[in-house]
């Protein structure tokens, strides 16, 4: 905290704070009733004090918060760039459209495919079909069909008729593979931020 910032501040409060006692004992109002009126006012003078001094923390917070419930925490589009940080779990999540639909992907360049869970698929209209197709996992061997995306953008970049895969077995994850990355002009790791260059 700057004291010599705040100073003005402090000065206004502690005027108000004396404005108000006497106010109360020119009223000749009994004792306690003026010791209770006074540390009320107190509070809510020191209330406002704090919220004032620390609202672009608070600020901070509230932008947190709204980033961590729409799934774009950590997820920032500057100009062309789409840039991306490592979250606690050790991965990298962008919220992307696909079909007009916002879903939240992980990141994965050992991935080939784009593969989107069951769910996904149906909120986003997106059909498999054909002979299932065997997948090798970090959860072991899977069974997917092949799907195609009429749309997926996220930023100024947007991909027509991206092919992915769909499963049962995925889970609540949805991936976004080599074939989402190779769409793009280049693509980076820098220490915990992933740069997207469509």
């Amino acid at each position: 905290m700057n004291i010599m910032e705040d100073g003005p501040s402090m000065i206004w409060g502690v005027v108000c704070i004396l404005l108000l006692v006497s106010s109360l004992a020119a009223r000749r109002l009994p004792l306690g009733y003026v010791a209770k009126a006074g540390l009320a006012w107190i509070a809510i003078f020191a209330t406002l004090f704090a919220i004032f001094s620390f609202r672009f923390e608070f600020i901070g917070i509230w932008e947190r918060l709204k980033a961590d419930i729409s799934g774009t925490a950590g997820q920032n589009i500057s100009g062309e760039a789409i840039e991306l940080r490592r979250q606690d779990d050790g991965h990298y999540w962008l919220m992307v459209n696909i079909n007009g639909e916002p879903v939240r992907f992980m990141v994965d360049s050992g991935a080939t495919l784009t593969a989107i869970n069951a769910t996904t698929a149906r909120e986003a209209g997106v059909e498999a079909d054909g002979y299932p197709i065997i997948l090798g996992t970090a959860n072991g061997r899977i069974a997917a069909k092949r799907g195609v995306v009429r749309l997926l953008s996220v930023g100024p970049h947007s991909i027509e008729n991206h092919q992915v895969v769909v499963s049962e077995r995925f889970g609540d994850v949805n991936v976004l593979g080599m074939n989402f990355l190779n769409s793009l002009q280049s693509w980076r790791v820098e220490a915990n931020m992933m740069v997207l260059q469509p």
